[in-house]
């Protein structure tokens, strides 16, 4: 069993007989009984992003590193504003893609 699925079990486990017991009292409230003002508004970008991701395969598990590159080259890719670690990935991959025959 992986990691991940350990820690799904005992997540599941801590909170099954809880969830239970808010679910029915949940369903037994109106919409209007709902106290939602705790919950942060869904921007249009979150909700396209959520829209995109649907029905995709799923993003497969990513390993943290240590790395050594060029300043220069991390602060250009910081410079480019949130999601320059992705950005990374996204361009590692494609070379992963474009040389994968080279590599047998």
């Amino acid at each position: 069993m992986s990691r991940h699925d350990e820690r799904r079990a005992m997540r599941k486990k801590a909170t099954t007989k809880k969830l239970g017991s808010d679910f029915k009292r949940l369903s037994a409230m109106t919409d209007d009984e709902i106290d939602t003002r705790d919950i942060p508004q869904v921007t249009p970008e979150q909700f396209a992003r959520a829209i995109v991701r649907r029905g995709l395969e799923s993003v497969p598990p990513k390993a943290q590193l240590t790395i050594r590159v060029d300043l220069e080259v991390l602060d250009w890719f910081r410079k480019q504003g949130r999601g320059y670690q992705t950005r990374i990935n996204a361009l590692l991959r494609a070379y992963m893609e474009a040389h994968k025959k080279d590599v047998a």
